[in-house]
């Protein structure tokens, strides 16, 4: 039997919900096994003396059966015979259950659940994101850059301020995008609102000032 025509048989069952497998070629002699080698190469082809060794995936990344099936065809065209087998099929990853919780904590519910405790009235706030690691403290910088983040101590951490209505500090809704660029990027951490004001009417100002450490913020 050609090898094109067992492949045929072997294709149907990498649709049963695998998610790729590994594949045996047993040739009849060590020059052939060397080319079909060769000519497999994109499938990740490893040869042993006669035997070659070769996979495709159908999800994720890796070559898939298509790839395959008209590499295998070469090896008819050039009469390479053997005998070809599925050694191991690779399971699917579960999928992902769409009424889980996250794995990980995202600062964009944290936010919406924080600022919802707030006063209806509340004009002014001032608060921080706190990183879990230190090695994204650049990353997340320029993610939040429409907020001008400070920071204020040696902790991977950013201050910044909102305005709900006016003066200085970055909208609400330009913080939830901020920070749904972190949650988007794998960014973890946790948003704190430090301090809030309610009804604030600056006259001939940008806003109320804070002082802290006696540096204003």
């Amino acid at each position: 039997m050609r090898l094109v025509e067992q492949w045929a048989a072997l294709e149907p069952r990498l649709r049963e919900g695998a998610a790729g497998a590994r594949f045996l070629l047993t040739t009849n002699d060590d020059r052939r096994a060397a080319r079909a080698s060769a000519l497999l190469a994109p499938l990740h082809a490893g040869r042993n003396g006669k035997e070659v060794r070769f996979s495709c995936a159908v999800r994720g990344p890796g070559p898939r059966p298509e790839t395959a099936a008209r590499l295998i065809r070469h090896l008819d065209r050039e009469h390479i015979a053997g005998r070809l087998e599925i050694e191991e099929l690779l399971a699917a990853a579960p999928e992902p259950d769409a009424e889980a919780e996250p794995d990980r904590p995202l600062l964009v519910p944290a936010w919406d659940g924080q600022v919802g405790k707030l006063p209806p009235d509340w004009s002014d706030l001032y608060a921080e994101v706190a990183l879990r690691s230190g090695g994204h403290l650049d990353r997340a910088a320029l993610l939040m850059a429409p907020l001008n983040p400070g920071r204020f101590d040696a902790s991977p951490a950013f201050r910044f301020r909102s305005a709900r209505r006016f003066g200085y500090g970055a909208s609400p809704g330009m913080v939830r995008r901020c920070l749904e660029r972190l949650d988007s990027e794998g960014v973890e951490g946790s948003v704190t609102i430090l301090f809030a004001l309610s009804d604030t009417d600056p006259v001939g100002t940008q806003g109320p000032v804070w002082y802290l450490g006696g540096r204003p913020v």
